[in-house]
C-alpha cells in the first residue's frame, strides 16, 4: 500500500511493536502514533485521509481499494493478492521484517477517579530525562526499544506492555517501567514475557 502512497501517514495504535514503525519507514511512509482504540483509530484515519492503519489486536484498516474500515476477510485477500504476484512463501515475505522481544500487555488495578492522573505524573518524570511518545499515555522510548504506561478507556486499569531489540534490552526496560509505575504508589506485578 504505502509504495502507491509517497510520504502518507500510516496510523500506528500507541501499543504496536517498532516492527511495523521500521517497516513503514522502509516502505516509504510516516508513521503516526494515534490513541488505543477501535474507534478512535478509524476516526483518525478518516481525518488524515491515512491509506492504512494498524492495532496490537491484528485490526488492519484499509482506504487503499477499500472502505477504511478493519475486515479479515479483505485483509486476507490482500495478502492472497501479494502471493500471486510473487515466488516468495509468506515465511520469505516475512524473513525481514524485524523481531523483538515484548511482554504480555500487563493491566494494573487503578481507580478509575484516579488513573489518568497517575499516569500523568509519571509522564512528566519521564519527560524530564527522555524522549517519549505521549498520544496515549506513554510511551517511553529507549535506545534498545520502549516502555508503554498508559490508563484504559474501559476499565480500572493502568495498560503495561514492553518491547525490546533483545531479551536483555527488554528485561532492562520492563525493571525500569516496573520501577517508575510502584514509584506512583501502583501495586507490584510481574511482567510476562
Amino acid at each position: 500500500i504505502l509504495p502507491k502512497y509517497p510520504g502518507a501517514e500510516a496510523i500506528v495504535e500507541v501499543k504496536c511493536s517498532q516492527a511495523l514503525v521500521d517497516e513503514i519507514l522502509r516502505l516509504g511512509g510516516v508513521p503516526l502514533f494515534w490513541k488505543s482504540g477501535h474507534s478512535l483509530i478509524k476516526a483518525k484515519m478518516r481525518e488524515i485521509g491515512a491509506p492504512f492503519a494498524g492495532e496490537l489486536s491484528g485490526h488492519f484498516f484499509f482506504a487503499d481499494e477499500y472502505y477504511g474500515f478493519d475486515d479479515s476477510f479483505y485483509a486476507a485477500g490482500r495478502i492472497l493478492r501479494i502471493l500471486s504476484n510473487t515466488t516468495s512463501t509468506l515465511s520469505e515475505l516475512f524473513a525481514g521484517v524485524p523481531r523483538y522481544f515484548s511482554t504480555a500487555e500487563m493491566r494494573v488495578d487503578c481507580p478509575d477517579a484516579t488513573k489518568f492522573a497517575v499516569v500523568e505524573r509519571l509522564r512528566d518524570k519521564v519527560l524530564e530525562e527522555r524522549e517519549a511518545i505521549t498520544v496515549d499515555g506513554v510511551r517511553i522510548l529507549y535506545p534498545e526499544g520502549w516502555g508503554l504506561v498508559r490508563a484504559s478507556n474501559t476499565q480500572p486499569v493502568i495498560v503495561a506492555r514492553c518491547e525490546g531489540r533483545t531479551m536483555a534490552a527488554l528485561e532492562s526496560i520492563s525493571d525500569d517501567v516496573r520501577r517508575r509505575m510502584a514509584a506512583e504508589g501502583l501495586p507490584d506485578f510481574t511482567w510476562t514475557y
